[in-house]
């Protein structure tokens, strides 16, 4: 039973999903530093140390059974968070204590898990990314023929489709993807540099041997799956790949932001619900209210994480030479919670897109209420070649008539009588039924709208068809 005493993170509370927590559990952290320490040991002995195999099976049969009191009693005595992990390690592994962490910085097992972890949660937000992908494409194809108006300063404009304006939040999230590919296939470990990146203690251990060295870093990368490590280093890896890293998490909560923004908007016009439970409330004081709180919550989350970059950014700034504390506590809290938030973020997304409702009827309304002034630049279009029109005369008349049927609908709330007031102009010379023509023609309303949409969702789709739904999770074989 929680605590009620004291407080508990909302993101783990309320919003991000059970895997996210996971990932950044401690349990999932302190057995990783185990499985880096059974690399450094395991790879050490391959390279001719004197480790005994018998040493490494009994670190590698203790991974997983970590007395948490036990090593936070030496914490409390060592005040040291590693050394307090390492004598825990020892206790269970009386043969292998000697070896544990030979030659290792307290970076090889804090930064290097750093790197694993940051991995498997983008693995994580690839794989929903992905999901809201498909998601945006199903809602793009289904709605691709339903006319709408589409708007510029949030004034009406011309018109689009629904399926159409999906495309663009889709296309904002697909190039969130290719940012988050290009940045995980850039990552690298940071191996084992030593106390200031020179890799001095393994010159000792190796007594000078450069291959061995070299080498020691790529077993490292290789028995945890990574390409590679980075060639130089201070003591920790550059804090530069936490900011990259958020600013891939930055970039999705300002495409989900966009994406929420438009829903809200499209929730007060009632064109759009998001998905309401029975017996949901809207309000506690008004009981026929449907906020779009989902997107709302995407918003506020999304404004978090946004924000939340400045933290690596200042972070990467501040280092002093070849390592300083001032980025650990700051790194403890910033790097979680911007991916459980944008996790939170990704998982509303799917659900306001795979669960909302469209009202085509009230999309209909608003186009027929906006349609007279919708028209006229084609009917401009039609009388300059067809009727052999001056394209600036027919332009002013447009723009008195338009004005004096605005007046009309604002001032007195009578309806649009704009194509009226076209077809009585002699300057037009237009037959009710070449008005009604151009005024009603489907392929002037929307232009190419359904055609690029079913071009844009097709590729989308190919390109997704063609891959698993998630990169492949960090794993580190020991």
């Amino acid at each position: 039973m929680a605590d009620r005493t004291i407080y508990e993170s909302p993101l783990c509370k309320r919003y991000a999903s059970r895997r996210m927590q996971e990932i950044f559990s401690d349990n999932n952290k302190f057995t990783t530093w185990r499985r880096l320490w059974c690399v450094l040991a395991e790879s050490e002995m391959e390279l001719g140390l004197n480790i005994t195999p018998e040493q490494v099976e009994e670190l590698k049969a203790h991974i997983d059974d970590i007395d948490y009191e036990n090593a936070a009693g030496y914490e409390k005595k060592v005040r040291h968070d590693v050394m307090s992990h390492v004598l825990a390690y020892g206790d269970v592994c009386p043969n292998a204590r000697g070896i544990i962490h030979l030659g290792a910085t307290s970076c090889y097992v804090g930064d290097n898990t750093d790197i694993i972890v940051m991995s498997q949660a983008l693995a994580q937000i690839r794989s929903l990314l992905v999901s809201a992908a498909r998601a945006l494409c199903a809602f793009a194809e289904e709605y691709a023929e339903t006319s709408t108006l589409a708007y510029t300063h949030f004034q009406a404009a011309q018109p689009t489709t629904v399926g159409k304006r999906a495309t663009l939040w889709l296309q904002d999230f697909l190039s969130d993807l290719d940012d988050l590919d290009y940045v995980v296939s850039t990552i690298r470990l940071l191996g084992c540099k030593g106390t200031t990146g020179t890799q001095a203690s393994f010159t000792e251990l190796f007594g000078g041997d450069e291959e061995k060295i070299l080498a020691l870093d790529e077993k490292i990368a290789e028995k945890t799956g990574f390409p590679g490590v980075y060639p130089v280093s201070g003591q920790t890896y550059s804090r530069k790949l936490d900011f990259r890293v958020l600013s891939v998490l930055s970039s999705i909560a300002q495409s989900a932001h966009k994406f929420s923004n438009d829903i809200r908007l499209l929730s007060h016009l009632k064109e759009f619900d998001e998905p309401f439970e029975s017996g949901q409330i809207g309000s506690s004081a008004m009981a026929y209210k449907r906020n779009p709180m989902r997107s709302e919550r995407i918003a506020s989350l999304a404004r978090y994480v946004i924000s939340d970059l400045q933290n690596p950014a200042m972070t990467a700034s501040e280092q002093w030479f070849e390592r300083t504390l001032d980025d650990s506590a700051n790194k403890r809290i910033s790097v979680p919670e911007a991916f459980l938030a944008t996790d939170a973020i990704l998982q509303l997304v799917i659900n306001v897109i795979s669960g909302g409702r469209v009202y085509p009827k009230l999309c209909e309304r608003h186009l027929k209420d906006e349609l007279p002034f919708m028209a006229t630049e084609n009917i401009l279009m039609y009388c300059v070649e067809h009727k052999n029109g001056d394209r600036q005369a027919l332009h002013e008349a447009i723009r008195e008539h338009s004005v004096a049927a605005a007046q009309r609908v604002k001032n007195d709330g009578l309806e649009n009588d704009l194509l009226s007031r076209i077809l009585a102009d002699d300057r037009f010379g237009l037959s009710k039924e070449e008005l009604e023509g151009i005024v009603y023609s489907p392929e002037g309303l929307t232009g190419q709208a359904e055609k690029q949409t079913a071009r844009y969702v097709a590729a989308v789709k190919r390109r997704l068809d063609g891959e698993s739904a998630g990169a492949a999770q960090v794993e580190i074989t020991v």
